[in-house]
């Protein structure tokens, strides 16, 4: 396995992988959020919303993304951005493919940037993640990559049809 920069060849794998990988996640929102919300959220869908997010994401910043590749397969993406102001890196969207029978993946791709965001002069690495149980192996590689400091919050949805309409004065 190797981490290098991103190439524009790489654009349908990622797409791909994170479609894949956001499948449970994606499930899990909707059961919490119903259908109306789920889809003003994901127009395109729930089986392809995540990958197109990450295509826009890739055609905007490709020099913000990294893939991890195994005998010339991509096996992980991660998507990350750096303050140099402030001094803050952040770690964006990432994902190892689960099913390619490797050990690891996530793993190295943090390493790579945040070994990427020292070399920068970058002081502060973050990344925020769900809190429910389809986020829970992210939350332990987090935690397995070094990141040993939180706060928590929390994002409130509401369908404003069911919001009443302003009376007129």
């Amino acid at each position: 396995m190797q981490m290098r920069q991103y190439q524009e060849c790489d654009l349908e794998s990622i797409v791909a992988l994170a479609n894949k990988a956001w499948r449970e996640i994606r499930k899990m929102s909707r059961q919490a959020l119903g259908d109306k919300i789920a889809d003003v959220l994901n127009p395109q869908g729930d089986a392809v919303s995540k990958g197109e997010q990450v295509r826009a994401m890739a055609l905007k910043s490709p020099e913000n993304f990294m893939v991890c590749e195994d005998a010339g397969r991509v096996v992980g993406f991660i998507y990350f951005w750096m303050d140099q102001q402030s001094g803050v890196g952040e770690i964006g969207n990432n994902a190892a493919d689960a099913d390619c029978g490797l050990k690891g993946i996530g793993q190295m791709m943090y390493r790579a940037v945040l070994s990427h965001f020292k070399a920068n002069g970058i002081k502060v690495a973050c990344v925020s993640t769900g809190l429910d149980p389809a986020h829970e192996r992210a939350r332990k590689a987090y935690a397995r990559a070094g990141f040993n400091k939180s706060l928590s919050s929390i994002r409130y949805y509401m369908d404003l049809s069911e919001y009443p309409q302003p009376q007129a004065e």
